[in-house]
């Protein structure tokens, strides 16, 4: 009998991604999607269900019709810059639709979750190498909502008997290395497929936000970790729930930190092109550096991340923007 997984924003980069290796690994991608941010196209590993994660009665009738074993939750606005200056929305459409979601799972004894968060709940802790015990200071509203979340789900084990699998990730890069699906967001807004695009030539430049931060070259330092390692610590993660395991909390990241300006001159040796640059101001929210210590999940959950290395990443994502399916 098909083993269905209900993927919230499973039309966005990480979730159609998560969708391809729950397919490869046996299971069948339901995708929920209301398609503000996801591209119909990238559905193509399972069946598709439209609707707002906010209309519980939607929820109700698609936990109704695929009996999911498990929810895989991705669905979320994730722009720090707006969720400074728009806290509300975040709130709203974060906390409020995944506290719907939440109880619809319960309600439909759907008691397996996996949960996208962030390494934002961490705030802003330069020269700590962040893990699953260190403490949680958001700095704006994104990181805040996503921590909140992460409560919701543990008030809920309690209540509920809902056992979870919460991610805190870095920054996700790379594509699909058969380019079916990749990253693409309107605006786009991550470092690489912005670098890419003014390599291209579909923008003029890229803007480098801040250039006098406390790091050796004055640019934010980030983890960066390939988005298919990251969808296999999901699909081990939905794993460790079948197996009965207690819920856990893992921080995926390759460990290593590179600044803006080393992307840059790493992407010069993949593309052989310069990449025109427009020195710009910090961005509120930003925190200096931002790296995993992912031991947790390796040893724990047996992950072996295969693509995270700054080159491949980079390549992977180059290949994916010279298909015809990446539009902007």
């Amino acid at each position: 009998m098909a083993k269905h997984v209900l993927v919230t924003g499973g039309a966005g980069y990480i979730g159609s991604h998560a969708c391809k290796a729950l397919q490869a690994a046996g299971y069948v991608p339901v995708t929920y999607d209301s398609f503000v941010t996801g591209w119909r196209e990238a559905v193509k590993f399972g069946p598709l269900e439209e609707g707002e994660l906010s209309d519980r009665a939607r929820l109700d009738e698609v936990f109704a019709k695929w009996q999911p074993v498990a929810v895989m939750h991705f669905a979320a606005l994730s722009l720090v810059g707006e969720s400074m200056q728009n806290p509300g929305k975040y709130w709203r459409e974060n906390v409020l639709a995944s506290l719907t979601l939440i109880e619809a799972a319960c309600a439909a004894g759907c008691l397996d979750f996996v949960f996208s968060s962030t390494c934002a709940t961490y705030g802003d802790q330069d020269g700590v190498v962040l893990d699953e015990a260190t403490r949680q200071m958001p700095i704006n509203a994104y990181g805040g909502s996503k921590r909140a979340i992460e409560d919701m789900l543990r008030d809920f084990g309690a209540s509920h008997g809902l056992r979870s699998v919460i991610f805190r990730y870095f920054n996700v890069a790379g594509a699909d290395p058969e380019a079916e699906v990749g990253e693409q967001h309107v605006p786009e807004t991550h470092l690489i497929p912005l670098m890419l695009d003014a390599i291209a030539g579909k923008r003029s430049a890229l803007t480098v936000f801040g250039s006098d931060y406390p790091t050796p070259d004055g640019t934010c330092i980030r983890d960066y970790v390939h988005v298919s390692d990251l969808v296999d610590a999901h699909v081990l993660g939905l794993k460790w729930l079948e197996a009965g395991k207690d819920s856990s909390v893992f921080c995926l990241g390759s460990g290593n930190g590179f600044s803006v300006r080393e992307v840059i001159a790493r992407s010069r040796d993949v593309t052989n092109q310069e990449v025109p640059i427009i020195e710009g101001a910090r961005r509120p929210g930003d925190a200096a550096k931002l790296v995993s210590g992912s031991h947790r999940a390796v040893t724990e959950l047996g992950w072996q991340p295969k693509r995270s290395d700054l080159r491949t990443m980079i390549t992977d994502a180059w290949r994916w923007h010279q298909t015809p399916d990446y539009e902007r």
